[in-house]
């Protein structure tokens, strides 16, 4: 059942024993204030909360690497966290449900007193369905198509109450997001070689910080981790990505000041080959999607990998930013156009109202989500799951 449907439904139940039992208060017994007073030290969490990692991008620049003693204070708690949870573990469902906390309150936000109590479903409450997901940005063209299969299951199924109508839009938002999901991660591929992911994205979206954190995933999982700092047009990136190299115990092929991206590329598969990595992550330049001749070089290094290795790179992956909402479909949209991207990483998760856009860019592009950033730590980057995700942003705990 929803969470907060039970949660209205006890509040409902609170509330009518309160009425019942003051019914026979006069207005002098009540205590003063009573009505006005709010609930004692409530605060608010912020998922932004800095942490002892390798700093987050910004929309300028990004911040000096750590010092050697707090990156092998931290490689040792990051290896012991790893070792104990290489992959999603049984508490990142738990945790997924507070990360996606402003997307669902967004969308399920009233819903209770849109369907509880209601004897019927009728069009105004379709209607009200209708606005609240295109609020949390799932998409006009994506909402209208839910809407309109909702509409067809009440009326061939002969669905007639509030829970069951939840239950049907929970499984068509996870179809929505399975249906273009691999039944294996291509980084799960075993091809005697390097897998050569390539990361692309814009200036801010946290490309960098992304990448260390599949690496830190990665090794954790006993992967042999190579990293390419092929961001040659800001200093602060190589050096960003070296600080996680560091922190990670992984190598990085690239130096500040080399100035040809693609030459990175090609000297990164070179030897990731000669020394035996499974895993090569490539870093990109930040750039907008508007921006042709950068985006044509981006090509230009996607084809240069290709030379130093024929069936490679394996993968092609966006960063976009979540809270940016349509505009990061724009951004999947031009990027997909130039370089026929593979998938997405999509981050800022846990600080946005706009996670729903996940639903837009699988319905209009067809491209899978492989990893979501839903926090600061390294573990907060985690494989994307379609039913977890859903769960977490309708507030749906099966019972």
């Amino acid at each position: 059942m929803f969470g907060f449907l039970r949660r209205k439904k006890r509040k409902t139940d609170v509330a009518e024993t309160t009425e019942e039992s003051a019914a026979g208060l006069t207005d002098s017994e009540a205590a003063p204030g009573e009505a006005d007073a709010e609930p004692a030290g409530q605060q608010t969490e912020s998922a932004d909360t800095p942490t002892s990692e390798p700093p987050r991008e910004t929309d300028t620049t990004e911040s000096a690497a750590p010092t050697s003693e707090e990156t092998d204070t931290q490689r040792q708690e990051s290896d012991t966290t790893v070792a104990a949870t290489p992959a999603a573990s049984s508490d990142d469902s738990g945790s997924l449900f507070s990360r996606l906390a402003k997307t669902r309150s967004g969308l399920t936000e009233g819903l209770g007193d849109l369907f509880l109590g209601k004897k019927k479903i009728d069009d105004d409450m379709l209607e009200e369905l209708e606005t609240r997901l295109i609020m949390a940005d799932v998409g006009q063209q994506t909402t209208m198509a839910l809407i309109d299969e909702l509409t067809d299951e009440i009326s061939r199924k002969h669905v007639d109450d509030p829970e069951r109508l939840f239950e049907t839009l929970h499984r068509l938002m996870v179809e929505r997001l399975t249906s273009v999901q691999p039944a294996t991660p291509p980084s799960r591929r075993q091809s005697g070689r390097p897998h050569v992911m390539v990361v692309c994205g814009i200036n801010g979206g946290g490309k960098t910080t992304s990448i260390g954190k599949l690496a830190h995933r990665f090794k954790g999982e006993g992967r042999n981790v190579t990293l390419a700092a092929a961001d040659t047009f800001r200093a602060a990136a190589v050096e960003q990505l070296i600080a996680w190299g560091e922190r990670n115990d992984v190598r990085v092929i690239g130096e500040p000041g080399r100035g040809d991206p693609a030459s990175v590329a090609f000297d990164a598969v070179s030897s990731a080959k000669a020394r035996g990595s499974d895993m090569l992550i490539v870093d990109t330049a930040g750039r907008l999607h508007t921006q042709s001749g950068l985006m044509d070089e981006l090509g230009k290094l996607i084809r240069v990998i290709g030379k130093a290795e024929p069936e490679a790179p394996d993968e092609v992956l966006l960063v976009i930013d979540a809270s940016i909402g349509q505009n990061a479909l724009i951004q999947a949209r031009q990027f997909n156009d130039a370089v026929k991207l593979t998938g997405l990483i999509v981050t800022k998760l846990d600080g946005t109202a706009k996670g729903g856009i996940v639903f837009a860019i699988a319905e209009e592009l067809g491209l899978p989500i492989h990893f979501i950033g839903v926090g600061e730590k390294s573990e907060d980057l985690r494989p994307f799951e379609p039913r977890a995700f859903v769960d977490a942003l309708l507030d749906h705990r099966p019972d």
